[in-house]
């Protein structure tokens, strides 16, 4: 049976029919810049926290490495923990102050900061529209907002090239890690009950994770010691999604199974050289179901970096390639959240049969 939430006027209210509403409230509302983003909490704690161990650990790789472990065990468990009080103090009747509509609101609210459907496609298609209307300065100028490259001398075709990199491969890290995360925290409230982590704590545990890969995961100066723990454990956490997105992304584009694993063979083929162990992937994954070839070479400051091409002989992204990019994330979406709701609902039945016969 589902678990029933303290909140008396949602009582039955099943987890992962909980993680859908929160989806849908971030299509629906994204992220507004009026509101504190628990993102901005997190980079504040990171700004903070860096100066202190820099100047412990001065510029000895070994003390870099258990400074930037002390401060992914800070940030990440920290993000974790708040999560699990605010789900405590919002559906444990005895705890919590506030009416259970309002106190379901705001823990949608709260679930909703850690996915990034509905920026994610604001930010690229912001690119998409002065370039199809002839501004390549401003599109340049926000490209340089959501990519790492230098963007100031990008030809049209490059300008989508990079929107359409970018889009395939956020949509695993800012959309499909924290949907999976949120998923799994679901599933424990299913089998443990609220008193477990479940999808809060989970997705800002991870979002955590994420910000410090951001923030400090570079291979320059310090940070290629002081990063390396909150890189390693973002790709350790998106490590699975990614994979799962990389194998369901031909359904969500009306492939059959044997077409799924073909496509991922061919993903993943083209995504190992790639020194990433998901961006490669996720990038590919894109590039085989909608058909264009991506990689090449990026130019970061003095230094240029040739990327693996990824569905080579493709054509080069145009606009509605890097549209469909966005139309199958959406998709894709939809799909893992009727198959959670799905599984949710039939498993305890199945369970219910096998143990009753």
């Amino acid at each position: 049976m589902p678990v029933a939430f303290g909140v008396d006027s949602f009582v039955g209210v099943h987890p992962v029919l909980l993680v859908a509403l929160a989806c849908r409230l971030d299509r629906l509302v994204g992220d507004p810049r009026w509101c504190l983003h628990p993102v901005v909490v997190m980079g504040w704690w990171i700004n903070r926290l860096r100066p202190l161990a820099e100047r412990w650990a001065g510029r000895r790789p070994r003390r870099l490495r258990l400074a930037g472990g002390l401060i992914t065990l800070l940030l990440v468990g920290g993000s974790g923990l708040a999560g699990w009080l605010l789900e405590r103090l919002l559906l444990a009747p005895i705890w919590s102050p506030l009416p259970g509509v309002v106190a379901l609101l705001v823990l949608l609210i709260a679930m909703a900061s850690a996915v990034a459907g509905r920026s994610l496609e604001q930010a690229v298609r912001a690119v998409l529209q002065p370039l199809a209307a002839g501004d390549l300065a401003l599109a340049r100028q926000r490209l340089s907002w959501i990519v790492g490259r230098d963007t100031a001398d990008l030809t049209p075709a490059e300008i989508l090239r990079a929107a359409a990199e970018t889009a395939s491969e956020n949509a695993v890290d800012g959309l499909f890690a924290p949907l999976f995360w949120m998923l799994v925290g679901a599933a424990l409230w299913l089998i443990y009950g609220i008193a477990a982590p479940g999808p809060l704590a989970l997705a800002w545990a991870f979002k955590a994770a994420s910000t410090l890969d951001s923030m400090l995961g570079y291979r320059r100066g310090r940070l290629r010691w002081l990063g390396t723990a909150g890189a390693r454990l973002d790709d350790l956490l998106v490590w699975l999604p990614c994979r799962l997105v990389a194998f369901t992304l031909p359904l969500a584009a009306g492939s059959g199974l044997p077409g799924c694993w073909s496509l991922f063979q061919r993903a993943r083929r083209d995504g190992r050289p790639d020194p990433s162990p998901n961006a490669g992937l996720s990038q590919a994954s894109y590039a085989w179901v909608v058909g264009v070839q991506l990689g090449g070479m990026n130019r970061y400051g003095q230094l240029s970096r040739c990327k693996p091409l990824l569905a080579a002989g493709c054509p080069a992204p145009d606009g509605i390639a890097v549209e469909r990019i966005l139309n199958l994330s959406h998709r894709l979406e939809l799909l893992w959240l009727i198959s959670g709701v799905v599984v949710a609902t039939i498993g305890p039945l199945l369970r219910a049969r096998f143990v009753a016969q």
